[in-house]
């Protein structure tokens, strides 16, 4: 097998970072990318701009390539919209002359297996190649594959229990998933009407700020912000303790709409069924509460498409969908620090042996994942594809500390009593070490936190 290339799914910035890694190490490779262009579920969302700046947002293999291509890197500390990210990196790495040729478009790749073997089957199993089938019914055989092929095109549903609420998918023409364009292509859809925003990331609250400035040009615009948590006090992260600025402004900016009270919020909501009303919707929720409206932005998160994994033997924490050793440094149930600690090919490995899921479906259920994560993931994995196991197993990552914990509040000083920050990453690190031990850990996470409601339940 060693002449077959290694496969890649998926021609976003991190499939392309392990493209960028393979040309450095001199492996064949096959990109596969199910649109036409590169970064094609960027392109769905070019109108949002990120909240961490272009230091960020380049992996390291492709700057080498780029650079002695002619390319100028942005200003690193300017922030990028998505459609920056594409039309000023994606694309320019996608057209390389190390990159393009091996770059294959609109091939979606329906199932992935190992030639001859079902999933059953063990005897001389890793000695098989594995065949990648496509929409089109080509079948394209590779030594080793790796998944970056994302979650945007599986968005978490409104229902409050992780299935869609009753009559959702019927009223699929009004109800948006991520982040639509409601200040340009969208706009028609939702000026002077009543809209109704489920979620409380920072999808919900890019999408809340640009209906505001709708509802500026046309104060007939209603919002309505639904969210399922009990107590709205973890909701804005860490305002100025965050390491990314924009992230902890992106959170102060929503807390101060809904301090305005331009915004109806109603918090707890959990969504339980959604029925036609004329022309609009009816919202059942809760406690008999119900919300008449007119559209629906749902921001729930994402989760990863995994059934054309399904003769793929898979490691994969039973909850999270992310690969077992990665969970208990992602569960958002208990990882409470603003960074997760190091992690590569190790963690990253499947008993599929030269199988790897990186960037966000990598992940799974988690929402906290960031590019430069999915970049390191990239360079450990495919040094540990190429022979180089001492670079695969140094893992070296500093990501932005969002200065908050999953159960303290803005202005708290961190999520293990107070100590220092420095004291704080080494706490919540070890936690998280112990807890995957199966101990107790120092505590991080565990301290609960004063419920203040802040939102208004009403009916409609």
């Amino acid at each position: 097998m060693p002449s077959l290339p290694v496969a890649v799914i998926g021609a976003g910035p991190v499939g392309l970072a392990a493209a960028a890694h393979l040309v450095a190490y001199r492996q064949p490779f096959i990109v596969l990318e199910a649109g036409s262009e590169p970064g094609a579920a960027i392109r769905q969302w070019r109108h949002v701009r990120t909240f961490s700046p272009w230091r960020y947002m380049v992996d390291g293999a492709a700057r080498s390539l780029l650079e002695r291509d002619g390319w100028r890197a942005p200003d690193a500390d300017a922030i990028p919209t998505g459609g920056d990210l594409v039309d000023a990196y994606v694309t320019p790495l996608a057209r390389l002359g190390a990159i393009a040729p091996h770059v294959r478009y609109n091939a979606r790749v329906v199932s992935v297996g190992r030639r001859d073997f079902d999933k059953v089957r063990t005897k001389g199993r890793d000695q098989q190649p594995f065949e990648l089938r496509l929409a089109n019914g080509d079948t394209i055989e590779a030594r080793a594959v790796i998944d970056a092929s994302g979650t945007w095109l599986r968005p978490n549903p409104a229902g409050s229990g992780g299935l869609p609420a009753v009559g959702e998918s019927d009223a699929h023409d009004r109800v948006a998933y991520g982040i639509p364009d409601v200040l340009g292509d969208a706009r028609q859809r939702y000026a002077g009407k009543r809209v109704l925003v489920v979620g409380s990331g920072h999808s919900a609250f890019n999408v809340i700020l640009d209906l505001l400035l709708l509802s500026d040009a046309d104060p007939k615009t209603q919002i309505v912000w639904a969210m399922r948590k009990e107590s709205l006090d973890s909701v804005w992260g860490g305002g100025a303790s965050d390491q990314l600025e924009a992230r902890g402004e992106l959170g102060q900016r929503a807390r101060r709409a809904v301090e305005s009270g331009r915004i109806q919020v109603i918090t707890p909501f959990r969504i339980r069924s959604i029925s036609p009303l004329g022309d609009g919707l009816r919202v059942a929720g809760n406690d008999g509460v119900t919300l008449d409206v007119d559209r629906i932005v749902v921001c729930t998160g994402f989760r990863p498409h995994l059934e054309m994994l399904g003769e793929v033997r898979l490691g994969l924490d039973s909850w999270l969908e992310c690969p077992t050793a990665l969970a208990p440094l992602i569960d958002p149930n208990e990882h409470s620090c603003g960074t997760v600690r190091p992690h590569g090919a190790r963690e990253l490995a499947h008993p599929e042996k030269d199988f790897y899921i990186i960037g966000m479906k990598s992940y799974g259920r988690a929402p906290t994942f960031l590019l430069a994560t999915g970049y390191e993931q990239a360079r450990s994995v495919v040094a540990m594809l190429s022979g180089d196991v001492a670079a695969a197993e140094r893992v070296d990552l500093v990501l932005p500390e969002t200065g908050v914990c999953s159960t303290n509040v803005v202005g708290a000083t961190s999520c293990c009593g107070g100590p220092a920050p420095a004291e704080v990453e080494a706490c919540c690190s070890d936690d998280a070490v112990a807890k995957a031990e199966g101990k107790s850990g120092c505590g991080c996470g565990t301290t609960a936190a004063p419920l203040i409601q802040i939102g208004v339940r009403s009916k409609a």
